[in-house]
């Protein structure tokens, strides 16, 4: 090692010695706390402190951050607000933010029109069959209430019903008036988009959905198993009725 080299090593050590000196000599209880350079804190720990963050789905305490990586709440402070501020200097679309007592990553703001429209758009290309049949419930029967479309899908429907709410396919149309006065559901002018119709009054009739006498006979004696083969006969009203609409 070079005379120059161990200068420069002697000179981060000194840093880091004055640092930890000023610590301690600092009072916390009479808000006097030194200035930290986060520079001098080791890349691992830096790394260490961004990867608890992505994987964080809450806000961490600085507390927390600092016993996991074995520093001090002020250097794990001071070190949140450094990347803070690279990332601003980058234009990178995320940063760091204090949000209640912790710390946690979130998207930038500047980059707000483009998250939102993702959200509103770019995830609403697919539905879950759940979310499909829960629409088509709505858009038959409203107004309806969550109530009236759990009894008919046999299932609870809030989870589903919030997420069609959020994005845009479904409102609050009217209150129930009886008991409770539930809220009463409607489609909503993005839905007519989505689908392609100009109106409600265009939605296909649900009889062409809907097996006649003879198909729901061999259905339900298919599935009471009264068939040796297990297979409902070849009828050509059976293959009819039961493709998919097109």
């Amino acid at each position: 090692m070079t005379a120059s080299e161990d200068a420069d090593t002697f000179e981060v050590l000194a840093a880091q010695l004055e640092t930890e000196g000023s610590l301690m000599d600092a009072d916390p209880s009479k808000g006097e706390l030194p200035d930290l350079d986060p520079t001098l804190v080791p890349a691992d720990v830096r790394a260490a402190l961004e990867a608890i963050l992505i994987v964080a789905s809450d806000p961490v305490a600085p507390t927390v951050l600092a016993q996991l990586l074995e520093v001090s709440v002020e250097t794990i402070e001071a070190l949140c607000e450094y990347l803070a501020d690279s990332y601003a200097q980058e234009e990178r679309g995320f940063t760091i933010t204090r949000v209640a007592g912790g710390f946690r990553y979130q998207t930038a703001d500047a980059q707000a029109p483009y998250v939102e429209r993702f959200v509103l758009e770019g995830q609403t290309t697919r539905l879950s069959a759940a979310a499909l049949e829960t629409l088509a419930i709505v858009a038959y029967k409203q107004p309806v209430s969550r109530a009236q479309i759990a009894s008919i899908r046999g299932v609870n429907v809030d989870g589903v019903a919030r997420t069609l709410q959020q994005r845009g396919y479904i409102k609050e149309v009217a209150r129930d008036p009886g008991p409770g006065n539930a809220a009463m559901y409607g489609t909503t002018t993005l839905f007519l988009e989505r689908i392609g119709i100009d109106s409600l009054k265009e939605l296909p009739n649900l009889s062409d959905f809907v097996p006649d006498a003879e198909v729901a006979e061999t259905l339900e004696a298919v599935l009471r198993g009264d068939d040796e083969d297990g297979a409902a006969p070849e009828t050509d009203a059976g293959s009819e009725d039961l493709s998919s609409p097109t």
